[in-house]
């Protein structure tokens, strides 16, 4: 499976804001967004205007990459998002969501969507008693996911979710920390989503 290999920051940097990809390191003087506020490379200071074309793709590219979803992915969530009764950019944002990693992130079991999608794949999860591995498994309102028993211990994800108590868990969904244990209690509205991105753009650059 393809996979972004290269230094995350960049992204951050690239994008012009802060996507949270490392975790707490993001809301330290340690990123480095906060340092260079200027995209990667030797021109980064100088780089023009972006046309209407250009704003489109940095939209689509920001989005797929707070995700952390490949092009060809990204481009099949659309299509179903087109094909689903509503705003399309709005469906799109909605079923992104879903995706299982993310609402391991949205729960609090992962520091970030990176580490979601690894504890995912490795077994440290069920939903409605049965074992998923699969990041991109679209949750339904009603699931329950909990940590399996022998991820209970694990360390990682106490800090985790002792952490995401104290910022507060999203109104959708409902989650006993105690019990290790969440319910995803409906689909998001837009304006739950808290991205500042522009999913019309998205709509456009797909539509040319």
């Amino acid at each position: 499976m393809a996979r972004y290999t290269e230094a995350l920051c960049r992204l951050c940097r690239r994008e012009g804001m802060k996507l949270f990809l490392k975790g707490t390191r993001c809301y330290t003087e340690k990123c480095a967004f906060e340092r260079r506020k200027y995209p990667p490379g030797h021109h980064g200071h100088n780089r023009a205007k972006l046309s209407d074309y250009g704003l489109q793709l940095r939209e689509k590219q920001k989005v797929r990459r707070i995700y952390g979803i490949m092009e060809k992915q990204f481009k099949n969530y659309f299509e179903k998002a087109t094909k689903m009764k509503g705003v399309t950019g709005e469906n799109l944002l909605k079923l992104l969501e879903r995706r299982f990693d993310n609402v391991v992130y949205r729960m609090g079991f992962a520091i970030n969507r990176r580490q979601a999608r690894q504890l995912v794949r490795h077994g440290f999860f069920l939903i409605n008693g049965k074992k998923i591995d699969i990041p991109s498994y679209l949750v339904k309102p009603g699931d329950i996911i909990e940590v399996v028993n022998d991820g209970k211990e694990k360390e990682v994800i106490k800090e985790n979710l002792a952490l995401a108590e104290q910022r507060g868990f999203p109104v959708w969904t409902e989650v006993v920390v105690e019990e290790m244990k969440g319910k995803f209690v409906r689909v998001p509205e837009r304006d739950e989503i808290q991205l500042p991105v522009h999913e019309q753009l998205i709509v456009e650059f797909y539509s040319k």
